[in-house]
């Protein structure tokens, strides 16, 4: 098993999609750098050797930002938002969506599971 970047390449899979394994790396990123190595795309991750993994590593490294790199400078930004107190900031701080969905239903994935309110049920007369 091939380890690039930090990141185990998954075996007995295709080259170009075993690199998607890696942070920051997408289908198009992933064919770019095969074509810059001149490495078979459709070559099987089994067989790719040393000296190949680390080609692709340069070239990860040296191209594009990826990994930690890429994590760090993203939760920056996010930081960023939150010190400004706008409007997307406050929405990452609060914990709700920060591109415009609707919170009044959904959004469950962002704001946590649903919390049943306490004394919410009517309470009926008494005779």
């Amino acid at each position: 098993m091939a380890r690039i970047l930090g990141v185990d390449i998954p075996r007995n899979k295709v080259l170009r999609i075993a690199l998607q394994k890696i942070y920051g790396v997408g289908p198009k990123v992933a064919e770019e750098v095969l074509a810059t190595t001149n490495i078979d795309a459709n070559k099987s991750s089994n067989d790719l050797s040393e000296e190949e993994a680390n080609e692709i590593r340069l070239v990860l490294e040296s191209k594009y930002l990826v990994e930690g790199d890429l994590r760090r400078e993203i939760g920056l930004n996010i930081k960023r938002l939150k010190d400004l107190g706008c409007y997307r900031g406050i929405r990452h701080r609060k914990g709700l969506p920060v591109r415009g969905q609707r919170t009044h239903t959904n959004a469950r994935t962002r704001k946590g599971p649903a919390v049943a309110i306490a004394g919410k049920k009517s309470i009926k007369s008494m005779k």
